[in-house]
């Protein structure tokens, strides 16, 4: 994730738990009983408000057990492609990935089953081409890269720390951290390793990434993901190889969970 942009079958009704609080928060508590808070602060109801985008009140998902989809013969199919002497091969598990979602009750849960699948086919590809497979948990070559951007004030960079790739999706950036931090409480700006030394915050990190960044345009096609995530680097024929590795993570994770790629795979 190297880019700088920052980006029924059966219906339930799931209060947003951990998130709820700051979710009103950032819409003002102005919000009624009935209303969603979207990511972007603002009360309504309807898909905009209670789908995807939605961080408090009564958001609404499909009621799809990610557990039942992200079986361990497909976690562990993945993880154990990596080499025994990878050190993520001791860090990412099924049980964490698990674990991580319990605050965040939209991840691929809204929409048909099959689009479900397709968001979990998509999210594991991304995290394999980020890490090989869960081979990694830091980017490579990372510490002696600059991913300060001075112009966000908002979130100051620690001099002495390095804000590159670390945990699934490889969060980089001292604005992702400082936000992600906020979000899912450690204290991103000046503990950003956080993310590579305490499994359940590397997901959490990670999935709130894809939430506020990328689930939004799933309905888009899986190239659309991939300018999300690392378009400015990969897409418009700046890096076709990459583009085609995480296209063919994709459809091969999709043929595993049985469901169809869709179209516009590529960016």
């Amino acid at each position: 994730m190297a880019n700088s942009t920052v980006k029924t079958s059966f219906i339930a009704v799931i209060l947003a738990g951990v998130f709820a609080g700051v979710a009103m928060a950032q819409c003002g508590n102005t919000c009624s009983a009935d209303q969603c808070c979207s990511r972007f602060g603002f009360c309504g109801t309807g898909s905009d408000f209670c789908g995807v985008n939605c961080r408090g009140g009564p958001c609404v998902n499909n009621g799809v057990s990610i557990a039942d989809i992200v079986t361990p013969d497909f976690f562990n199919g993945i993880l154990n492609q990596a080499e025994s002497t990878c050190v993520g091969r001791n860090f990412y598990s099924r049980e964490v990935f698990l674990d991580a979602l319990g605050s965040f009750t939209q991840f691929a849960r809204t929409g048909s089953v099959e689009e479900s699948r397709r968001e979990i086919a998509a999210f594991f590809a991304h995290a394999s081409h980020e890490t090989g497979r869960f081979c990694h948990i830091e980017e490579e070559g990372g510490a002696s890269k600059d991913y300060c951007d001075e112009t966000r004030t908002e979130y100051p960079c620690n001099p002495s720390k390095g804000y590159y790739g670390r945990g699934p999706l490889q969060l980089t950036w001292n604005y992702n951290y400082g936000q992600a931090g906020s979000d899912i409480g450690f204290n991103g700006l000046d503990a950003p390793e956080t993310v590579a030394n305490d499994p359940l915050i590397s997901f959490k990190a990670a999935v709130w990434y894809w939430m506020n960044n990328v689930a939004s345009v799933m309905n888009q096609g899986f190239g659309a993901t991939i300018r999300a995530i690392n378009g400015d680097l990969e897409c418009d024929g700046k890096d076709t190889s990459k583009v085609e590795s995480r296209v063919s993570l994709f459809t091969e994770y999709c043929s595993q969970l049985g469901v169809a790629p869709g179209d516009n795979l590529r960016c």
